[in-house]
């Protein structure tokens, strides 16, 4: 008689993977609470619009508009570890992208409501199809390699928009029509506060979507290949399929940024998505905090900010128009990489790292007090 017997393989256990019971509903718990969490910031969001001039409604729907291409980076380099030098270009497909479908809209004589949602959607779905092709490309390079194939996308995706500019107009751009609020808000509603509105909920939306996404299985798969590739597959996680998953999440957010920005500016250039965007999306990314959601808020807000301040700055010093031009197209680059340089020393875990860092001293002291 073998000495071996079989052994029924381990059932799961009704109290979850965590030990505890009610793993089902603390996965409906976590997505509850991002729900809440997201609806009262819509609530602040609609207050503060009240509150503020028209300017600054602007203002804060550009702010959501980069956040969404901020956070989607922040998952693909933050938790999954690749390096992304391209997000400017797929923040320009969804803006062509929802420029081309308003246009043919309107040029067929379609009005309603539904027909923004249906273009920034296809504005997504596009920029899927692209973050696919590149994020299969990228899954077999490391390192340099990577950051060499999608500096490629940054440089070529642009271009195209001159090339074949009897579709998009070349350096001139498109143009994108979009309707009014709608007027059951009143017929003097202002249109930035409309803005703010429409650029709000559709980056909440996918802010909800990648809290989720980071908290599930899926996110514990991208921190593990990020961590360590071999263990990863070791432990059964197909690493290429992965990274390719992380790619298309962080360019579907950065194509529904780049149309979102082309509804608030009503047109898209190539000038508008060069190089350089792609450089300031990776900073804020850094700057902000790698691996953490709330840190894209505060590189997205830097990046709106940047503008103001170097104009704030140009004008302390008495130029002429070409040094003053000159010097205000290339200090937004230099805050920039001095912020990231002071940040990196100061709090390697970027803003918000070092809030959390405070948050715990203080809590600690709190604590101490108390007992």
């Amino acid at each position: 008689m073998s000495a071996t017997r079989a052994v029924a393989p381990p059932q799961e256990s009704p109290v979850g993977a965590a030990g505890r019971p009610g793993a089902p509903r603390r996965r409906g718990g976590t997505l509850l609470r991002h729900l809440a969490v997201a609806v009262v910031a819509g609530l602040l969001l609609v207050g503060v619009s009240y509150a503020v001039e028209p300017f600054r409604n602007f203002q804060l729907a550009t702010v959501a508009a980069y956040l969404c291409a901020v956070a989607g980076l922040t998952v693909l380099t933050g938790l999954n570890g690749q390096l992304s030098l391209g997000h400017g270009a797929l923040m320009a497909t969804g803006a062509y992208t929802v420029a081309l479908c308003q246009n043919a809209f309107y040029d067929r004589g379609l009005t309603g409501g539904w027909l923004l949602p249906v273009s920034l959607a296809a504005a997504v779905v596009a920029t899927v199809a692209v973050g696919a092709v590149v994020g299969v490309a990228a899954a077999r390079l490391r390192g340099p390699y990577l950051a060499g194939v999608t500096l490629a996308v940054a440089i070529v995706v642009p271009a195209l928009a001159v090339t074949f500019d009897g579709v998009f107009n070349g350096e001139q751009g498109l143009s994108v029509p979009v309707e009014p609020p709608p007027l059951a808000l009143g017929p003097y509603f202002p249109y930035e506060r409309w803005q703010l509105w429409v650029a709000g909920a559709a980056t909440l939306l996918a802010l909800v979507l990648l809290a989720n996404l980071v908290r599930s299985r899926y996110g514990r798969t991208f921190r593990a290949v990020r961590d360590d590739e071999v263990a990863a597959r070791l432990a059964g996680i197909h690493v290429a399929r992965t990274q390719v998953l992380a790619f298309v999440v962080s360019a579907a957010t950065a194509g529904l940024g780049g149309a979102l920005l082309a509804v608030l500016a009503q047109s898209v250039s190539p000038g508008a998505f060069s190089m350089t965007l792609s450089l300031f999306l990776l900073m804020a990314v850094v700057i902000g905090g790698l691996g953490r959601l709330a840190g894209a808020v505060w590189g997205a807000v830097l990046l709106v900010a940047l503008p103001d301040l170097s104009h704030s700055v140009t004008e302390l010093f008495t130029l002429s128009p070409a040094a003053a031009q000159r010097l205000e197209g290339n200090l937004p680059l230099a805050i920039f990489g001095t912020t990231l340089i002071v940040v990196m020393i100061v709090a390697p875990g970027g803003v918000q790292g070092l809030l959390s860092r405070l948050g715990r001293v203080v809590l600690a002291r709190w604590r101490a007090r108390r007992s």
